[in-house]
């Protein structure tokens, strides 16, 4: 036990000296939030879209009034020709435009707002769909009345990306661990020393772990706190869900990192390679932008990515979006499965001779 002890609090303090991984684990995700935060927060949110409308003289346009304004609480400004409406679009005075030209309705958006267009499309389709049934004097076959029974889910889209950027905080943190850290010990022949010992493997990993499953958690929280106070973000988060994921997440992702040491040849090659996987799942996993707008053969590959689900399982426990228990318990143990079956080859890894 004490052997256990020193070696804990030599782990923490080699963390505290490492620069490189204080500021990967603590500054990025913090840094990440700010910049995207104060850049597009609000974005995919039409709770306060401006629509600009334009309907020629002597056309009848009170039904569609009516229709746009019980469309939600966008504000509504009229304009006397299209050309005005669509410099309007194009100087981003307005969120997208409607004409009513007494026969038909016509969309504009503005094609550099791809991520947002998606969400004034949909008012679009239901402004249509209300307004054709109006105009004929009919109304909708089914009443809807929308009762919220689960937890409640964000709509901002920048609720969906902070979850997202906890993850990738966390698999890089479990990737590093071993791939940058104990890789370096390795090929400074530090494990070599200390097999001579009769210090026990296990002890030495179980010090590393016990250090990193603490730094991510405490680091998630920070990013997460920083979200909520100076960006004003709201989450529902179930504290219970989210420890067991972090800490399940971060067993995983250091199992991960085994694997890459365990394919390279040399120790400091897997560092490079963790490096390269971490910033092609950061875009491939849904983080920034949504997996639906990739080509077909994207999307498949997102499919098969640990980080999506981490993402997933994360927004889930943050209250951004709802699954079903199934699911994110699906997600969890596969994490502690992924840790089961690598952590164990790292003990083996760690006596093992170095590779030539």
């Amino acid at each position: 036990m004490r052997a256990f002890q020193v070696l804990l609090h030599t782990e923490y303090t080699v963390f505290l000296r490492d620069k490189a991984s204080l500021t990967f684990t603590f500054l990025f995700p913090v840094i990440f939030i700010l910049i995207f935060g104060f850049l597009m927060r609000g974005m995919g949110d039409v709770e306060d879209a401006r629509l600009g409308l334009f309907v020629p003289a002597g056309v009848e346009s009170k039904i569609l009034e009516r229709t746009v304004s019980s469309a939600g609480s966008m504000s509504v400004t009229r304009y006397d020709d299209q050309p005005s409406l669509q410099a309007a679009l194009e100087k981003r005075t307005i969120d997208f435009g409607l004409i009513w030209d007494g026969t038909k309705l016509l969309f504009l958006y503005d094609s550099s707002r791809v991520q947002e267009n998606y969400a004034f499309e949909e008012v679009a389709t239901g402004i249509t769909a209300d307004f054709n049934l109006a105009h004929q004097g009919l109304s909708p076959a089914l009443t809807v009345e929308k009762i919220h029974v689960g937890r409640e889910a964000a709509t901002d889209w920048f609720n969906l990306v902070v979850p997202g950027i906890l993850a990738f905080s966390i698999l890089s943190a479990g990737l590093f661990a071993v791939s940058g850290h104990i890789t370096a010990m390795k090929e400074r022949k530090l494990l070599d020393r200390m097999i001579v010992t009769p210090m026990r493997p296990i002890a030495l990993l179980a010090a590393i772990i016990c250090v990193r499953l603490a730094v991510v958690y405490i680091s998630t929280l920070i990013t997460l706190f920083i979200a909520m106070t100076v960006l004003h973000l709201t989450f529902d988060v179930s504290w219970f869900y989210y420890t067991v994921f972090v800490v399940a997440s971060t067993l995983g992702m250091m199992g991960f990192g085994t694997l890459i040491a365990l394919l390279v040849r040399k120790p400091s090659s897997a560092s490079n390679i963790a490096h390269i996987l971490s910033i092609v799942m950061m875009f491939l996993a849904g983080i920034y932008f949504p997996i639906e707008i990739m080509p077909s053969y994207l999307r498949t590959l997102s499919k098969a990515l640990p980080l999506t689900y981490m993402a997933e399982a994360l927004r889930y426990a943050t209250g951004v979006i709802d699954m079903t228990e199934t699911r994110f318990w699906g997600i969890t143990v596969a994490m502690f499965a992924l840790a089961v079956v690598l952590l164990p080859l790292l003990a083996r890894y760690v006596v093992s001779a170095d590779r030539r």
